[in-house]
């Protein structure tokens, strides 16, 4: 007999939680590890399932892979944990006709362009064919939340073997993936692929876990799997507790049956008690082999976005040339200086005022705060920058939905500087996402999309800036992440400051093939002292020795070093007009006159450029 013989005719219970166990006996580290320091532990957990009834166990192999196992400096040991896991659960199973799943756990969380495709699918390999060589009965690919990883390692896993295949795929919300594709059709696309069970797993509890597959109807050719979590965690002194206990766990069993599922275990927080509960009530029932598939009238419907109150600015600098000046929200409170020099920036003729977010770690008047004051009382558009650092992914949803309320839709997405470096050495840098990842969730809001897949009930109509470093030591690998951030939705680019009319050159003949426009930073400096400070302490950006002793030549004089500061930054905007049409004045210090002077020149030389060509006609 076989798995999917079973399968066609009886309901089959699968094995609870592993690590919840091993956590509960104190154990607060690389589970899989486990297989070679105690595989005896790791053997009685699997006994322990098997005598609550569990028809087939998985390999304690979640995350043995190469990405995962590299976070303990364990990488050079995914041979033989492996290996090691099979023939623990192989000895557990013997005598007792339970089945033995090799696990192979998702990659991608919500940092999904942390790996590339090409980096998933070389890792998956080399679990597989390890998986493979023990000879498990079936493999279980589980807790994946981005349906094309899924899809992607299916393929490699159908072509390599005839053994059962089961896809749990798992959820943020009720019946839809986290990309905002239904359900019952992403495991309509594993069918097809060729999984011959296809089901749910981990993150949502029983409750959640039905009203999905209330939505369901019965595979084809394929079965369904369901393991549940215990319940939702809550935490308490420090460690996660779940709660949930096995009469509901059994109550829910049966429903489970009820709507198709013909394997049934457990996820996080299940024990034997759960099993053995889920076992006893469903002893003896058969599968069922048809139901009624219930029909969810969507919440909240998906509206258009509303029109943009002015153009997006990759529109606007991809036809002519377009200004936009950065002025950092004050440090302290009272923003009177900062609003006098936005009304000054905004008649002297800038598209945009750019606002940092916190820019060097260091706390500021919200930039949300002051744009809104900005763009309501002068009519001037506010680009908000968004970083990465100081916000985890709920408060980045929650700040997006923020922005679109108060029609804020410019943005620059950026990773933000690290805390250590700012005023508050010791508070945490989030970095739940990254960059890029920040990049493609704001463009899956303007599909009306949260992260979760969830319907927004509106559409956003963000315009997405990426950063762009130029100041590196190999400009082609900077951009091939432009490229990368391209992939995932960025509109233009933003760079930092250039000190080089060189460097202008080697940027442009660099990134002339992009298919999105470029702002080139330019930044005044102020004094020597702030040259040298640039120079010296800002990594990879790097002063010529010309521009520095000029700077010094301005001593202590600050009207000589602020004219010496301008007549720098006139020679580079010289440098940059005929090369891009965008330019990226960067405020220094709040010294907005030093912008307004140069704002003043680029447009003097605009008019002087179209009266050549009026003269020329």
């Amino acid at each position: 007999m076989t798995l999917l013989n079973d399968l066609q005719n009886k309901i089959l219970i699968g094995d609870g939680a592993m690590g919840t166990l091993l956590y509960s006996h104190g154990v607060d580290r690389c589970f899989e590890e486990l297989n070679l320091s105690k595989p005896d532990e790791i053997l009685n957990v699997h006994k322990a399932y098997i005598a609550a009834g569990a028809d087939v166990i998985q390999t304690n192999t979640y995350g043995a892979n190469y990405i995962k196992l590299s976070r303990y400096g364990l990488e050079d040991e995914v041979r033989a944990i492996n290996r090691t896991a099979v023939q623990i659960a192989k000895k557990a199973a013997a005598g007792n006709d339970t089945y033995v799943l090799g696990t192979i756990g998702g990659i991608r969380a919500f940092k999904k362009n942390a790996y590339s495709l090409e980096d998933i699918k070389r890792n998956f390999r080399e679990q597989l064919y390890l998986l493979l060589s023990e000879e498990v009965d079936g493999l279980l690919l589980e807790t994946y939340y981005d349906l094309e990883e899924i899809k992607t390692v299916l393929e490699i896993a159908r072509k390599e073997t005839n053994i059962p295949i089961i896809t749990n795929i798992s959820l943020h919300e009720i019946g839809v993936l986290q990309d905002g594709t239904p359900l019952h059709e992403g495991l309509s696309q594993l069918e097809a692929i060729g999984a011959d069970v296809v089901g749910l797993n981990c993150r949502l509890g029983p409750y959640h876990m039905l009203s999905s597959l209330e939505e369901i109807p019965l595979p084809d050719k394929a079965y369904l799997s369901v393991y549940p979590n215990s319940s939702l965690p809550t935490l308490e002194e420090g460690r996660l507790v779940y709660g949930s206990g096995e009469k509901y766990f059994a109550e829910s069993a049966l429903a489970f049956r009820n709507q198709g599922a013909r394997l049934i275990g457990g996820c996080c927080g299940t024990t034997p008690l759960h099993i053995k509960a889920m076992a006893a009530a469903l002893k003896g029932l058969p599968p069922v082999t048809e139901k009624k598939v219930k029909i969810r009238k969507q919440e909240i419907s998906v509206t258009s976005a509303a029109e943009r109150k002015y153009p997006p600015l990759q529109e606007i600098v991809s036809e002519k040339r377009s200004l936009i000046v950065e002025l950092d929200p004050p440090k302290k409170l009272g923003i009177d200086k900062f609003l006098k020099g936005a009304k000054a920036l905004q008649t002297a003729g800038i598209d945009a005022l750019t606002l940092a977010d916190n820019s060097l770690a260091s706390p500021r008047i919200s930039n949300v705060a002051v744009g809104s004051i900005v763009q309501q009382t002068l009519g001037l558009r506010s680009l908000i920058h968004i970083t990465c650092r100081d916000r985890n992914l709920i408060g980045l949803q929650s700040h997006l939905m923020g922005l679109h309320t108060l029609g804020l839709t410019d943005v620059l997405a950026i990773t933000g500087d690290p805390s250590k470096i700012g005023d508050f050495p010791g508070a945490t840098s989030v970095y739940d996402l990254s960059s890029f990842d920040l990049i493609s969730l704001i463009k899956q809001f303007n599909d009306g999309l949260s992260y979760s897949g969830k319907p927004l009930g509106e559409k956003t109509n963000f315009s997405v800036a990426a950063a762009f470093n130029p100041n590196v030591k190999y400009l082609d690998k900077a951009v091939k992440r432009l490229e990368k951030k391209i992939a995932c939705g960025a509109d233009y680019f933003i760079s930092q400051p250039i000190y080089s009319e060189k460097q202008l050159i080697d940027v442009y003949e660099e990134t002339r093939h992009l298919t999105v426009p470029i702002y080139i930073g330019i930044m005044p400096l102020t004094s020597s002292r702030n040259a040298e400070f640039i120079h010296n302490e800002i990594p990879g950006i790097t002063l010529s020795d010309s521009i520095r002793e000029r700077m010094a030549k301005a001593g202590d004089n600050r009207e000589k070093a602020y004219q010496e500061g301008l007549a720098i930054a006139k020679r580079l905007i010289d440098a940059a007009f005929d090369l891009f049409n965008g330019i990226y004045l960067i405020t220094p210090f709040l010294n907005y006159e030093l912008t307004v002077e140069l704002t003043n020149y680029i447009h003097k030389k605009q008019t002087e450029v179209d009266e050549r060509k009026i003269t020329h006609v």
